[in-house]
């Protein structure tokens, strides 16, 4: 699998899938870019699809912190320069959409499109203390364990009781990974989602945005992305509704559809 030494010394690793026009793939808190897997089904058959291990996770370096999103968003431009990437659509979920808005801001002339799927400019007081709790949560709890919090965060009633059976696999399966992230890298990423604040420079972005957000998300709050969405000029925010956090998931197959629409529009 491919790697690159970023500028602070730090290996970063990524796949590749597909080919066509570079699609940049950012995922959030302590997930590897193969969590993609179910939109680069769609995704690669159009798009060059690059999948990142953010730093802190997966087969990419984990040093001690402090981690921030715009070093993150860092990691992912110089992915692309090594990769000789002129331009590139980027689609990051949820501390991936925060990496976004940074990326968005750093290297505007590498975007040809945006997408910020459940996530945040800056968080209020309730959700600081959310991300928080879950260091010490996940530092006292069986990975298994964790997982089941956060499954029961991340997708709504409904989706949940409907696709029980999978998620007491993810939940099996998290027991049993053999390399989970370590709890310094887990820390160090959700310090840089609760540091995290570019609401006041979002005004600048001029790349073809789409927000998306599910109308029931508990864990970032659907206000979070209309917040987003007022800020960017002429951003497309896109509501679905009975969907949480994991709207990405909860409505997979018209997820993929819109987000590939919206690529293809800015191609």
């Amino acid at each position: 699998m491919p790697t690159i030494k970023t500028s602070d010394d730090v290996t970063i690793h990524y796949e590749l899938r597909g080919t066509g026009t570079p699609l940049l793939l950012v995922m959030g808190l302590g997930a590897d870019g193969s969590v993609w897997a179910d939109h680069v089904a769609e995704y690669e058959k159009h798009f060059q699809c690059v999948l990142i291990d953010n730093r802190g996770v997966g087969q990419s370096d984990k040093p001690t912190g402090p981690y921030t999103t715009a070093r993150m968003a860092q990691d992912v431009a110089e992915v692309a320069d090594a990769m000789g990437i002129k331009q590139a659509h980027a689609a990051g979920i949820s501390m991936g959409g925060a990496i976004v808005q940074e990326l968005a801001l750093l290297r505007p002339e590498l975007l040809r499109s945006v997408q910020i799927i459940s996530s945040w400019a800056r968080l209020n007081e309730y959700a600081v203390r959310v991300f928080e709790h879950m260091k010490p949560a996940r530092a006292h709890m069986r990975p298994e364990d964790f997982m089941d919090l956060i499954q029961l965060w991340i997708f709504t009633q409904p989706f949940y009781k409907k696709n029980l059976a999978d998620l007491k696999q993810g939940r099996a399966d998290a027991g049993a990974n053999p390399a989970p992230q370590p709890q310094h890298g887990f820390e160090a990423q959700a310090d840089a989602c609760i540091t995290h604040d570019a609401l006041e420079r979002l005004a600048s972005i001029a790349t073809p945005s789409l927000v998306v957000a599910g109308e029931d998300d508990i864990f970032t709050p659907l206000a979070f992305s209309k917040e987003i969405a007022e800020r960017i000029p002429n951003a497309e925010l896109v509501i679905w509704p009975d969907a949480g956090h994991a709207v990405h998931w909860e409505v997979l197959d018209q997820f993929n559809a819109r987000s590939r629409d919206f690529m293809l529009a800015h191609n």
